[in-house]
């Protein structure tokens, strides 16, 4: 179906902010616990969020579900990374075998994974893969640009579509995924667009890069700004021009989780960039994202910065797939397990009031 912009714009008129009362209410509730005021610091702002989230004090971390957007990225023919194309067909089709490092996380944490063709440059017959091909990958954006607008909508409205469906199933946290060589020069494109940053400042080497790989980044993203002249005040005009397909489908992932009142989970460079574009799209949706871990790509500092947000962790990750998500959801319940469960200065026997002077 063909998508217009205006219809988007819809969309995101309909996004709402944070409830402000249920999180001030949150707050208060766990201020009168048998524990030093905001002792717990990021734990207590993760259990507030999730309560204004919800717009309800009785939070919910579970069913979870990291969505995966799998596609192809045309820029690698100008050999941006050390891996071969076809690697991203391969670990999509593993994901179904359960023996990737996201699916172990995600076991670990008693959540699940969605995978999503959306431009992978191979057809699959698998039922837990789900065929949303927009393009068999994308061009190579350091000769034309990387796809259509109309194409680059139309990805953002698969990612609203399948994370639509996953709320109608009953999940109630969601996380961002890809899988796709050479994505990581994709996202330092459109971050370098969007922050008004030099290349070399948000592009890193990915996973892996030797020093030759690393400057075909560099000199094929140039090329294509040169080329394209991606216009930074639309940020689907970026996607199309310097951007990817997974990009565009995490973008309607963000989206769709606002839309729906749900906490959305940032993985790393790759999922970041896509919420950038998002929350210039939206500002709104800032409230429901939650940054799990700082990914040792240049970039990532940045993006967060911008957003307004900060990493719950440092694991010196670079994984993408969607990694830190379950480790964000083993965090969220325990916050949740913890700040729901205390007693409060009466259910332990304390006059709150002879210690505040020493623990505020």
């Amino acid at each position: 179906m063909k998508r217009e912009r205006v219809q988007l714009e819809q969309y995101i008129k309909e996004i709402e902010p944070l409830n402000l009362e249920v999180a001030k209410k949150m707050e208060a509730y766990m201020d009168g616990l048998t524990k030093p005021v905001g002792s717990l610091g990021k734990l207590e702002q993760l259990v507030s969020q999730l309560a204004g989230v919800a717009g309800t004090m009785e939070v919910q971390t579970k069913p979870r579900v990291t969505v995966i957007m799998c596609s192809d990225n045309g820029v690698c023919d100008q050999e941006v990374s050390s891996c071969p194309q076809e690697v991203t067909a391969t670990v999509t089709y593993n994901f179904t075998r359960g023996i990737t490092g996201v699916n172990k996380l995600s076991e670990f944490a008693g959540a699940d994974i969605h995978i999503v063709d959306i431009g992978v440059k191979a057809d699959f017959n698998h039922p837990l893969i789900h065929n949303r091909k927009v393009a068999y990958g994308t061009k190579d954006m350091s000769l034309a640009p990387a796809m259509t607008y109309e194409e680059a909508l139309e990805a953002i409205w698969v990612g609203i579509e399948e994370t639509s469906q996953l709320v109608k199933a009953g999940y109630q946290v969601f996380g961002t995924g890809e899988m796709g060589i050479g994505n990581t020069t994709t996202s330092a494109a459109v971050t370098a667009v969007l922050l008004g940053l030099e290349v070399e400042e948000v592009t890193g080497k990915g996973a892996g890069a030797k020093d030759e790989v690393y400057a075909n980044k560099v000199g094929a993203i140039k090329k294509a700004f040169a080329l394209h002249h991606p216009n930074a005040g639309d940020p689907v005009d970026v996607l199309a021009k310097v951007g990817g397909l997974d990009l565009c489908g995490l973008v309607g992932v963000y989206l769709a989780a606002a839309h729906a009142r749900k906490v959305v989970i940032i993985d790393g460079f790759i999922a970041a960039a896509a919420a950038l574009v998002a929350y210039k799209l939206c500002p709104e949706v800032k409230d429901y994202m939650v940054a799990s871990h700082l990914s040792k790509e240049v970039g990532m500092q940045r993006l967060l910065k911008e957003i307004g947000l900060e990493a719950h962790f440092n694991l010196e990750m670079r994984l993408g797939e969607g990694s830190g998500c379950p480790i964000l959801y083993n965090l969220m319940d325990m916050a949740t397990h913890t700040l729901l469960g205390m007693g409060t200065f009466e259910e332990a026997g304390v006059d709150k009031s002879n210690y505040m002077h020493i623990w505020k």
